[in-house]
């Protein structure tokens, strides 16, 4: 059995090591079964558990594994072993969104390793608290609308302390001589200084890691460098530069046969060539990422691609073929239910319909015309990547007008929640008792709440948890008072307040009661009781999967340490950790618009549209209407100038 335990484990470690996780995790899920009594044995395999289901992204068994693996280690007293755990289990917090929890696991084994003297353990605890501060800057930049480098004073703070451990971990792998490493380090520091706005920080950190990915041929570290370097290019207003960085990183995805990547790349040299006015090349690279996001049906890159298409068609002059890619793009934004790109995509459709003097009659259905040339609709839960409107070759009258009609829904909406029907309300001083409509027949208009005056007015604002709170005891003290037990005083009266009966009842009691054996008994099967459900929430090695215990290992369970009292350090990450269990409680936010696979992040296009605004006026062709000519575009400015 034992022998059956350690070669199961081994094979599925081979397996993980080929790639290949799933038959790795069943590998481990049946050396689990069969179980062993050897304590380090059975800790490994959680922890390669937890790593396997880790790249399979499923994160719940990644993160009960390294919870196992975290309790076996705390048991035996492996102090590197609880190190690499609390790691293991930052990281998955850290994909879950729990940042706070993830800060205090990393944090955690940065601690132990410094006080092992691991310096491989304490950089890559630095690296992993980087990791963490760098996704929870880009987590907080998702809703914000400033320029490049105009950040919240917290988003700020965020990435500069990622940017802090960063270097701290840069210092580290150099004096341990990791070249690997230090070109991880050199990657993450340019993606923090991008986020920040430091562009050409960026790129200087871009080239580094460039230049290491080449020293050991990793050719997709080298494919994401020349990706990334292309993207700080664009904001500097260098788009030949970055063009061909683009084609870089499209010429090694297909290396690659990274399908995604191809597309991303093709949809970045559309809209970069969009930039320098080159439509016709701009064209055939959209083309080309609308055939490979047709293919991973991904409806969401196919609306981008007919938008970034019809937009180029109107900059030519080829008013026609533009109207029907903008009647593509209308369609899937109605499939996909985008909202935004449905109201962008009508507004196109009625300016080039008016353009060429055609009506919805004149025109045959899309939607045949669509399928022939293969581009079949189907359904996904893919959502469309809402606010990033970068090429919207639309008039300022219009985009006023689509605002407008979105505010006064707004208001008509507000103010029909806002304005029920009349109510009677009656004076505060007015007693229950007195209210006529308790005798007459109950109608819900009539229904209102009378606050008595100390009671402060709750805000509209829903974090204002004091008042809320100060505002509910209020209410419900009175009901609270209704299931007391009220005792009879001696004219046999009911009904006091609580507070009045709470005299007569102490002067009832004898002290002697109090101090009774009775009494004695009744506190220590009180205790009794209580200790058990403490038990039932302590940690019980016997529960883990896996593990056999026997004479051999049942000193290490119970001998080391169980006497011995937590220190305050672990208090306090106790209570970092439980401080977050309030808010899985909370009624989880609508979902953020998910991420096409075949367009790069909705924050880089999204930040161009904003550097990139004059450029991209001057470049919007005017369509002539019955009331006006077309407008004169201002003065191009000298190529590759920065603009603002």
């Amino acid at each position: 059995m034992e022998a059956s335990c350690l070669e199961l484990a081994l094979e599925g470690e081979r397996l993980c090591k080929a790639g290949d996780f799933k038959g790795g995790t069943a590998f481990f899920e049946a050396a689990v079964q069969v179980g062993t009594e050897d304590l380090k044995t059975l800790s490994a395999i959680y922890s390669q558990l937890g790593n396997a289901y880790f790249y399979l992204k499923e994160y719940g068994k990644a993160l009960e594994y390294h919870k196992h693996d975290l309790t076996l280690a705390r048991t035996i007293g492996d102090r590197i072993g609880e190190g690499k755990a609390s790691g293991n289990l930052g990281n998955t917090l850290k994909v879950l969104g729990r940042f706070d929890e993830a800060v205090v696991c990393c944090q955690r084994h940065l601690d132990i390793s410094q006080e092992q003297g691991d310096k491989v353990g304490e950089a890559r605890a630095l690296y992993n608290i980087g990791n963490v501060f760098h996704a929870k800057g880009k987590q907080q930049l998702w809703g914000c609308t400033q320029e490049p480098g105009d950040l919240p004073a917290d988003v700020r703070d965020t990435l500069q302390r990622a940017t802090g451990f960063y270097e701290m971990n840069l210092c580290l792998v150099k004096e341990l001589g990791d070249r690997a490493a230090q070109g991880r380090a050199y990657g993450n520091l340019g993606n923090t200084h991008y986020l920040l706005g430091n562009f050409v920080e960026a790129i200087k950190f871009h080239r580094q890691r460039l230049s290491i990915a080449k020293e050991f041929g990793d050719k997709a570290a080298e494919r994401r460098a020349y990706s990334n370097l292309g993207n700080a290019l664009i904001f500097l207003g260098q788009f030949n530069t970055a063009t061909e960085y683009y084609r870089k990183t499209l010429q090694l995805s297909k290396q690659l046969r990274d399908q995604v990547m191809e597309a991303q790349a093709c949809y970045s040299l559309g809209n970069t060539y969009t930039l320098l006015q080159q439509y016709e090349r701009a064209i055939d690279y959209h083309l080309k990422h609308l055939y490979i996001a047709h293919e991973l049906t991904d409806r969401v890159g196919e609306g981008r691609a007919c938008w970034s298409l019809g937009n180029a068609y109107v900059s030519l002059g080829n008013h026609k073929q533009a109207l029907h890619y903008a009647r593509k793009h209308l369609d899937i934004s109605k499939e996909i239910g985008d909202r935004n790109g449905e109201l962008t995509a009508r507004m196109n459709v009625e300016q080039l319909m008016e353009v060429l003097g055609v009506n919805e009659s004149d025109l045959s259905p899309s939607s045949s015309e669509f399928e022939m040339q293969g581009a079949r609709p189907k359904f996904t839960k893919i959502n469309s990547m809402d606010s990033v409107e970068l090429w919207k070759y639309s008039s300022d009258k219009n985009g006023e007008n689509q605002e407008n009609n979105l505010e006064s829904i707004s208001r008509r909406s507000k103010s029909q929640l806002s304005q029920p029907g009349k109510r009677k309300g009656y004076p505060d001083s007015q007693s229950s008792d007195e209210r006529p409509w308790l005798d007459s027949p109950v109608d819900t208009d009539d229904i209102t709440v009378q606050v008595p005056p100390p009671v402060p007015k709750l805000g509209s604002d829903p974090s204002d948890e004091d008042c809320f709170f100060d505002l509910l005891s209020k209410f419900q003290s009175s009901r609270m008072d209704d299931q007391r037990c009220h005792f009879d005083d001696a004219d046999g009266d009911q009904g006091e307040d609580a507070a009045n009966s709470v005299a007569p009842l102490n002067e009832m009691l004898d002290p002697a009661i109090t101090t009774s054996p009775q009494t004695e008994e009744l506190f220590d099967l009180i205790a009794s009781s209580q200790s058990r459900r403490l038990d039932d929430q302590r940690v019980n090695v016997g529960n883990l999967p896996g593990l056999r215990i026997t004479h051999n290992n049942l000193g290490h369970l119970v001998g080391e340490g169980d006497h011995q009292e937590p220190s305050d350090d672990f208090f306090n990450m106790l209570i970092k950790c439980q401080s977050s269990r309030i808010d899985d409680q909370r009624c989880s936010p609508p979902e953020a618009g998910p991420h096409a696979p075949t367009v790069p992040d909705e924050d880089f296009f999204s930040l161009i549209q904003r550097v990139q605004a004059k450029r991209m006026d001057e470049q919007r062709v005017h369509l002539p209407t019955e009331d006006q000519d077309d407008e004169e575009s201002s003065d191009p400015e000298p190529p590759g100038g920065f603009s603002s």
